[in-house]
C-alpha cells in the first residue's frame, strides 16, 4: 500500500490493486496546493471547509461521511463516531474516525479528533498497523494527547498530520512537540511511503511525511 500526504489531514491511500482512497480533501484556501487527484473512495471526517472539499476530487468516488461499515472495491471501511472537541461535540460538533482494511493492513485516520479515546472507542477501532493522527492542537488533540492515544492504540507506525507548516497560517503547533513526546521519529523528504505488512515490526515507527 502507498500512503501519500497531500497536506493537512488529507492522504491518498492506494492499494496494490490500484484502488484509491482520499481522506478529508481541502480547498486551496488552506494554503497547500490540492492536486487534481482521482479517487475511488473519499472519506469526510466532518463538514468543515478544510476537510470536505469533495468537489476537488476527480473521478466518481464513493463518498463516505458517516459512521458505519462499508465495503467498496475490495476495501473495508469502518466509520466510528467521536467528537471534534473535548465536550461531546458542543464546541465543534462530531468527528468520524475511519478504519481501513487495505492489503491486509489496518489503517486508522482519526480526522479532527478533539479528545482522548475511551476504552470502548479503542476496542471498536481494534488493531492498528498505521495510525494517521492529528497533533497540532487548538482544533484537535495536541502533542501530549496524541502521544497518549498512540500508546493506547499501539500501532506499528504513526504518521502525524494536521500540524503547522510554512504553508498554512492556522494557529496550531508544529510536529516537533509530538516527536519529543514520542522520543523521536524520522522526517522524510518526500510525501509518499510504501508500507508492507512484512516490513512492520513490534517496534513503533514514527514517520513524518513532507508536503510537496
Amino acid at each position: 500500500m502507498k500512503i501519500q500526504w497531500l497536506g493537512h489531514a488529507c492522504f491518498k491511500l492506494v492499494s496494490s490493486k490500484g484502488v484509491r482512497v482520499i481522506t478529508d480533501p481541502f480547498d486551496e484556501t488552506v494554503g497547500y496546493d490540492m492536486p487534481a487527484e482521482e479517487a475511488d473512495i473519499v472519506t469526510i471526517s466532518h463538514r468543515h471547509f478544510d476537510h470536505a472539499y469533495v468537489q476537488g476530487v476527480k473521478g466518481q468516488p464513493k463518498l463516505i461521511d458517516k459512521a458505519g461499515s462499508f465495503h467498496v472495491d475490495g476495501i473495508s471501511v469502518k466509520g466510528i463516531k467521536s467528537y471534534h472537541d473535548d465536550d461531546n461535540g458542543k464546541k465543534r460538533g462530531d468527528n468520524i474516525i475511519y478504519c481501513f482494511k487495505i492489503d491486509d493492513l489496518n489503517v486508522c485516520h482519526l480526522g479532527d479528533l478533539g479528545h482522548v479515546l475511551n476504552e470502548e472507542q479503542a476496542q471498536e477501532i481494534g488493531p492498528v498497523d498505521v495510525l494517521l493522527i492529528p497533533v497540532g492542537g487548538t482544533y484537535t488533540i495536541d502533542a501530549q494527547k496524541a502521544a497518549v492515544i498512540a500508546m493506547l492504540l499501539r500501532p506499528k507506525m504513526v504518521i502525524p498530520m494536521h500540524f503547522k507548516t510554512p504553508k498554512i497560517n492556522f494557529p496550531i503547533s508544529g510536529v516537533d512537540g509530538f516527536l519529543e513526546k514520542m522520543h523521536g521519529g524520522t522526517k522524510l523528504d518526500q510525501n509518499m511511503i510504501e508500507v508492507k505488512k512484512e516490513d512492520l515490526t513490534e517496534e513503533l515507527k514514527v514517520v513524518v511525511l513532507n508536503y510537496e
